[in-house]
């Protein structure tokens, strides 16, 4: 079907080859179904299967080893929609999925700078940042688990926990986010782009911190199931955004240095804990396309933090302190 007989393949058929290859080899792909089907039983791994998280870099003269953690609750007041301010900025319901925000009151697709800096916020120190990933929904009727609390109507889960932590460098002391900068981690699209761009995205289990997963993780009972993501943290020095949203601001290498032209920033360490109804399948919500898989999850974050409060989180990371609620 790609090629005529004894003919060489087209380029485009060539390249959708390889990246199926290169999905098979990843393990991202499922049994094949209709466009927003859910993912297969292949999607699901017992925690105790993952590999092991990378370690962290060996520390460098002048690194940045302080943390700044910030409470802005659980979403437990429901504020959710199907916007994405930073993606689709004026279009309503352009993500095809419903996220939960916490932090600033009012993000919606119309929002603005002026709007979300006169807003309130679920954050305990005032930081009116916006914090938002999809949901996790949970299958009709799966109800109360042994150790858990029950979904919503529409099988929504609320987070047990939400650990929004900033991070310094290992390499070096980390300069101001800039007012209004707007970033992502993980890839909506991870599932039909053959895993791009969810390298810093991860799955866990509460009683396993250390074990990284790619797939939907099967957790003991009584633990809760752990979606992490850690945000680039090398900055451009110019732009509070780019076009694919993401030129602005890259990761640091394998030893903690960031590329040539960039400067450290706080890393954004973001960890969403949910208690998952025992023997229940779950799924993060996600364009019809992308089949509920595990390596499409994402997050959003818009840097609305006064100065002051800037201040504060360089001071905790740059002089080695762990701050919390400060």
């Amino acid at each position: 079907m790609f090629r005529k007989p004894g003919g060489k393949f087209k380029a485009p058929a060539l390249a959708f080859l390889l990246a199926v290859l290169a999905a098979l080899t990843a393990g991202l792909l499922f049994l094949p179904g209709a466009a927003g089907s859910s993912p297969s039983a292949a999607a699901y791994e017992p925690i105790s299967k993952a590999p092991r998280a990378a370690a962290s870099p060996e520390a460098q003269p002048g690194a940045s080893l302080g943390s700044f953690t910030v409470d802005c609750g659980v979403n437990s007041g429901k504020v959710r929609n199907s916007d994405n301010l930073v993606v689709s900025p004026g279009k309503r319901g352009a993500a095809h999925h419903v996220h939960d925000y916490v932090g600033n009151l009012s993000t919606n697709a119309f929002s603005t700078k002026e709007s979300l800096t006169a807003a309130g916020t679920t954050c305990t120190n005032g930081d009116r940042s916006s914090y938002y990933w999809p949901v996790l929904r949970v299958g009709p009727g799966a109800g109360l688990g042994t150790h858990g609390s029950a979904a919503d109507d529409n099988g929504i889960l609320t987070p047990n926990s939400v650990l929004i932590e900033f991070r310094g460098s290992p390499a070096a002391n980390v300069v101001a986010l800039p007012p209004n900068l707007r970033t992502a981690a993980g890839n909506a699209h991870g599932y039909t782009e053959a895993g791009a761009g969810t390298d810093h995205l991860r799955w866990s289990c509460s009683g396993s911190p250390d074990l990284a997963s790619r797939h939907y993780p099967l957790c003991p009972s009584g633990e809760d199931t752990v979606r992490i993501f850690d945000f680039p943290s090398c900055w451009d020095g110019r732009s509070t955004d780019s076009p694919n949203h993401r030129s602005h601001l890259g990761y640091p290498d394998g030893a903690g240095f960031c590329p040539p032209g960039t400067f450290p920033v706080p890393q954004l360490h973001l960890e969403v804990a949910y208690t998952v109804p025992d023997g229940a399948r779950y799924v993060v919500d996600a364009f019809p396309e992308e089949r509920s898989s595990p390596v499409s999850d994402h997050a959003h974050f818009i840097n609305l933090m006064s100065a002051g409060l800037m201040e504060s989180v360089l001071a905790c990371l740059n002089e080695g302190r762990h701050c919390v609620r400060e």
